[in-house]
């Protein structure tokens, strides 16, 4: 795409871009590769603002943010809490919202969170003058045409993507002008448990099906194991690179979809250079707010939905933590909700929650009697279906309690099942 020359002289510095927050103002802040991080470090540098709310999901390159010393004046609400902001909340230094990532959308759009700035990365405007969200659309889309002020970090290397992530230059207050790298991950290779799930997962996707996979080991190590499949399709919140081999293979072909066929359809992204290289101008990935790839009524539409999800414990009558350590705030409830439920109801669709039978180096049984106190309940016992671990895959929809909690010893640990049986024993009185 022919780009406009003309543009890059309007560029300020980022210092001056962050002085056009005033106190008191709700931002919104684009995250994960997408984080603007020149415009945030200049904004928690300054000294003259107070009463600012940063509502947000995971960030990504910078914490400047969530620094003690700017807690007085700069008050972060996560959507979904990323590593960077863990110890903020955990200390009551910033806050965590919990909702479903689809409904995030909604909070700006009716004005519930009503939104004075956006701070967001776009890529460089085209020769009609229309930048790209890029990688990250999810929440943005609706920030950007729900904000009075639009603030912005043009970045020179920031992907075009296709799908609803076009912003007019028009729309944009000011920016400041970059050239930098978006921050990247590297894949890490699995464990042998990570692997034995990723095998047992692979064995529950079906040819034509249609794939949610999120980022990860697990993810990644069901990805790897599908070369053999048949005219898979995407339709995810997001994706990492393991999904490119499948698509330059052909076993992605979207060509069984219902909605956007043809296609495969993300939210945001987030990986290495490669992944980003892959995007850029790639007409055959589409980006679209997360009020769309999250809604349950489309998800349901393509037949074989396959949700694949993780999980911190699971309680022996199904009920699944994926937010919390107890009271500690881990993540979110992000989408798990939105697709598990979606998959239930899509024809021959599967809901998976996938997981590790233990944690802490084996000390601690994700597989557990109860959840912690304070554990996040984000999937209820009455949505669950498939429960994976390395010991095995079981499926609880259509279980009584005693026949769930039987199901998921077999699947926990060999150490701790027969304490879990003999609990399991005194509660259901078998």
């Amino acid at each position: 795409m022919q780009l406009d020359p003309s543009w890059a002289g309007r560029g300020i510095a980022a210092t001056e871009v962050a002085a056009l927050v005033p106190s008191g103002a709700r931002v919104f802040l684009q995250g994960a590769a997408a984080t603007p991080v020149p415009i945030v470090d200049a904004l928690a540098a300054r000294t003259d603002v107070e009463a600012v709310r940063l509502y947000h999901l995971h960030t990504a390159g910078t914490a400047s943010f969530l620094a003690p010393e700017v807690a007085a004046r700069l008050r972060s609400v996560s959507f979904f809490v990323g590593p960077h902001a863990r110890t903020a909340v955990a200390e009551g230094r910033a806050d965590f919202m919990p909702v479903f990532l689809s409904d995030i959308p909604g909070l700006f759009t009716s004005g519930a969170v009503p939104l004075d700035v956006a701070l967001i990365q776009l890529s460089p405007p085209d020769r009609h003058g229309y930048c790209s969200l890029g990688t990250s659309v999810d929440a943005t889309r609706a920030a950007v045409d729900s904000a009075r002020i639009v603030l912005a970090e043009i970045n020179d290397r920031m992907p075009r993507t296709h799908g609803n992530s076009v912003v007019p230059l028009s729309r944009v207050h000011a920016f400041v002008h970059t050239d930098r790298p978006l921050p990247a991950s590297a894949t890490s290779a699995p464990t042998e448990v990570e692997s034995r799930i990723g095998e047992l997962v692979a064995e529950l996707v079906e040819d034509g099906a249609t794939l949610q996979a999120g980022i990860g080991a697990i993810p990644d190590a069901v990805l790897s194991r599908l070369g053999d499949h048949h005219d898979l399709g995407v339709h995810t919140e997001m994706f990492s690179d393991g999904l490119i081999p499948l698509i330059e293979g052909g076993v992605v072909t979207n060509r069984c979809k219902a909605v956007h066929p043809g296609r495969s359809v993300t939210s945001f992204v987030t990986g290495s250079q490669r992944l980003y290289d892959f995007i850029d101008g790639n007409p055959v990935v589409e980006f679209h707010g997360c009020d769309r790839t999250n809604d349950t009524a489309l998800i349901r539409k393509n037949d074989k939905v396959t949700a694949i999800n993780s999980a911190l414990e699971v309680d022996l009558s199904g009920q699944v933590c994926a937010d919390s350590i107890g009271h500690t705030i881990y993540s979110g409830i992000g989408g798990q909700m939105d697709f598990l439920r979606g998959a239930a109801l899509s024809r021959g669709g599967k809901p998976i929650i996938a997981l590790p039978s233990t944690a802490a180096a084996g000390k601690v049984s994700r597989i557990t009697a109860e959840l912690r106190a304070g554990a996040g309940v984000v999937t209820t016992r009455g949505h669950v279906h498939w429960v994976v671990t390395e010991y095995g895959a079981r499926n609880l929809h259509g279980l009584t309690l005693r026949e769930r909690g039987e199901a998921l010893i077999s699947i926990a640990h060999p150490d701790v099942r027969g304490d879990l049986r003999r609990t399991l024993s005194a509660l259901r009185h078998f």
